[in-house]
C-alpha cells in the first residue's frame, strides 16, 4: 500500500503557501477513514483550504470510524479499499447499513478497473485514485455531495459497457469472478499472510479462511494451495504499479 501523502496538485507539498480557509456556519463535514496517517494529513489539508467542506473526524479502521460516525454523522465519508482489520468494502456496506443516505467517496490506490465497480455496487458515489491531482479530488467530493457519481472517463466507459450493452470492451480481469470477501482474502495471501493471520485480520474462524481459499482456487483453476499463493503473491506485487497507471 501507498503510505505516502496524496499526489494532490502539490499539496502538501504547497500547502504551506496557502493558509486553510475559516470554514463557513454551512461547510460540508467530511470524515476521513484511512489506514496511513500521513495520507490522512496530507487530505485534511487539501480540504480544509478549501471554505466550504471541513475535516470533522479521521480513523485508521472501521471500528472507530463506525463509532466516530454514529456520535457525530458527517456529511460526506471518505474511505480506503484497505484499511487495518477490514476491507473498506465492508465498511461501506456497513456504512450504508447504518447511514442509508450518508454519500461515500473512495480515495484509494488500488486499480479502478479492479476495485471501482465492487466500490460502486457496495454503495460508494465515487472512486479516485490516489495518483489523481488535487483538483480532481476535491471536484469528486464536490460531486459526490451534490448527490451526482463521479468515476473516471474509463470507469465510466466499462459501467456502461458492463451495464447497457451487456459485455465489457475489455477483457475482464479473472478476480471479478471472486466475491468481496474471497478478494479479500487473496489480496491478503498476496501480502505473504497465512491462514491464521488472516482469520485474525478478518475476526472470522480459521475454517471459513479455508473455506474461502478452495472457493478462490475453484472459481480461478488453480491446480492446487501453492499456485494460488504464488499467483496472489504476483499479482499483489503488479496491482500498486498497475493502479498508478
Amino acid at each position: 500500500m501507498n503510505s505516502k501523502p496524496p499526489k494532490m496538485g502539490g499539496t502538501p507539498e504547497n500547502a504551506k503557501e496557502s493558509l486553510p480557509e475559516e470554514p463557513t456556519a454551512t461547510a460540508k463535514r467530511i470524515f476521513i477513514v484511512d489506514d496511513h496517517a500521513m495520507f490522512r494529513d496530507g487530505l485534511r489539508r487539501l480540504i480544509d483550504l478549501e471554505a466550504d467542506m471541513t475535516v470533522c473526524g479521521d480513523a485508521s479502521d472501521a471500528t472507530e470510524a463506525l463509532r466516530q460516525m454514529r456520535l457525530d454523522p458527517p456529511d460526506l465519508v471518505i474511505v480506503d479499499i484497505s484499511l487495518d482489520s477490514t476491507s473498506g468494502l465492508d465498511l461501506i456496506k456497513a456504512i450504508k447499513r447504518d447511514f442509508e443516505d450518508m454519500p461515500v467517496l473512495v480515495v484509494s490506490m488500488h486499480s479502478e478497473s479492479l476495485y471501482g465497480d465492487r466500490a460502486l455496487r457496495a454503495g460508494a458515489m465515487g472512486y479516485v485514485m490516489k495518483s489523481e491531482p488535487a483538483t480532481t479530488v476535491v471536484a469528486a467530493i464536490r460531486k459526490v455531495l451534490s448527490g451526482n457519481v463521479h468515476i473516471s472517463e474509463n470507469m465510466a466507459t466499462l459501467v456502461v459497457s458492463k451495464f447497457v450493452k451487456g459485455e465489457p470492451d475489455q477483457i475482464p480481469s479473472p478476480l471479478e469472478a471472486l466475491s468481496d470477501r474471497e478478494l479479500e482474502v487473496f489480496r491478503m495471501l498476496g501480502q505473504g499472510k497465512g491462514t491464521r493471520e488472516i482469520a485474525q485480520e478478518m475476526k472470522v474462524a480459521i475454517p471459513t479462511i479455508s473455506s474461502f481459499k478452495n472457493r478462490i482456487k475453484e472459481k480461478l483453476k488453480f491446480k492446487n494451495s501453492t499456485e494460488m499463493i504464488l499467483y496472489a503473491l504476483q499479482w499483489f506485487r503488479q496491482e500498486p504499479s498497475e493502479s498508478g497507471r
